[in-house]
This record gives structure tokens, C-alpha cells and sequence, in this order.
């Protein structure tokens, strides 16, 4: 292995990395071989907090677009 695998390897996965991984497995476009990597680089205490943020996230985002199409469509 290269210099850098092996320092990216002890130091584990950056948050770029996993907010990809977390967002690519949310629209289920995630490669086996990103998805083994994952499991074999990533820390679970990670992937967790940021899947639940992105889901925190991603629900606001449609509750606030259900806001402003009710907004929008009520009479004047």
C-alpha cells in the first residue's frame, strides 16, 4: 500500500467522505466497492450521527416545501 493509504487508513475516513457515502446510500447510488471500503475504513459512531442529521435534514427540507406549497395555494 502507499504512504497515504496507510496514514488515511489509521486515521480512518474525513467527514467529506462520509457525508458522500451517508448521501449516495440515501439515493441508493452507493458502489460495492465505496460501500466495503466503508465498512472497513469508516467508524459507525460516524455514519451514524450523519445519516441522522441528514435525515433531521432532509425531513425539515419537506416539511418546509409542504409549508410553502400550503402557503401558496390558500385564497387570498
Amino acid at each position: 500500500m502507499s504512504q497515504r493509504g496507510d496514514s488515511q487508513q489509521q486515521q480512518g475516513q474525513s467527514l467529506i467522505t462520509v457525508i458522500r457515502s451517508v448521501a449516495a446510500s440515501m439515493f441508493g447510488v452507493q458502489s460495492s466497492k465505496q460501500h466495503s471500503e466503508d465498512f472497513h475504513h469508516g467508524k459507525a459512531s460516524t455514519y451514524i450521527a450523519v445519516g441522522l442529521i441528514a435525515t433531521i435534514l432532509f425531513v425539515l427540507t419537506i416539511w418546509g416545501v409542504v409549508q410553502l406549497v400550503v402557503r401558496l395555494a390558500q385564497p387570498s
